[in-house]
């Protein structure tokens, strides 16, 4: 089964969704991924329901059905390339696909949702969520991301991890969009309406040195 990018990523908001507070409506998944109308998102539903991932339950508003999920083979592992730093203060360095280097291997149950790549960070701005200077954090690739959540963004051509937070994209608002550190020594980011901006990743987890 392969699914488009997408595809999982509404697949992954949905896991989120149903975890956190049950089924979303379809209009609440157009909301996440600022889509205007349902028709498409309704695709993507009859796209992942042919693909075995969930099932819909026809006249109901959140007729959504998570299919259970085969759990994976204990001998699977999963390699993960390190793509670089990751800034945890002020933005640094470049897009991270510019020195990989060689691949580490996990179990895939260790991280959830599951990454695509690793960055070492460098800074201790995230401090008070637990990750500091020299940790490697894993992340999934993904453009979207939820109010709150912990982000690798590229600004004006640098990188960094910090907490996304975004205004509603309510009519007649001006909308604004900052990147939150966790640490007090630290000023949030606060990002211009014409900057060169991207979330270019979702924070899944992280490893450190004993």
């Amino acid at each position: 089964m392969t699914l488009t990018h997408r595809q999982q990523q509404i697949l992954d908001f949905i896991r989120r969704h149903m975890a956190q507070h049950g089924p979303p409506s379809l209009w609440e998944i157009a909301h996440a991924f600022d889509m205007r109308q349902t028709g498409g998102v309704r695709k993507h539903l009859q796209a992942l329901e042919k693909k075995g991932c969930l099932s819909l339950v026809a006249g109901t508003a959140r007729g959504i059905r998570l299919a259970d999920k085969p759990k994976p083979a204990r001998t699977e592992t999963l390699l993960l390339p390190i793509l670089g730093r990751v800034a945890a203060g002020a933005p640094i360095g470049a897009a991270p696909e510019l020195d990989a280097l060689a691949p580490l291997s996990f179990e895939r149950t260790l991280f959830s949702p599951q990454p695509d790549y690793l960055l070492r960070v460098k800074g201790d701005s995230m401090r008070d969520d637990g990750i500091l200077d020299g940790d490697l954090v894993a992340v999934r690739r993904c453009d979207t991301a939820e109010n709150g959540q912990i982000v690798v963004a590229r600004i004006d051509g640098e990188i960094t991890i910090k907490r996304l937070q975004h205004s509603p994209h309510t009519q007649g608002a001006a909308h604004y969009i900052r990147l939150l550190p966790r640490n007090p020594d630290y000023a949030a980011i606060v990002v211009p309406a014409d900057a060169d901006f991207a979330v270019i990743g979702l924070y899944c987890g992280l490893l450190r040195r004993g």
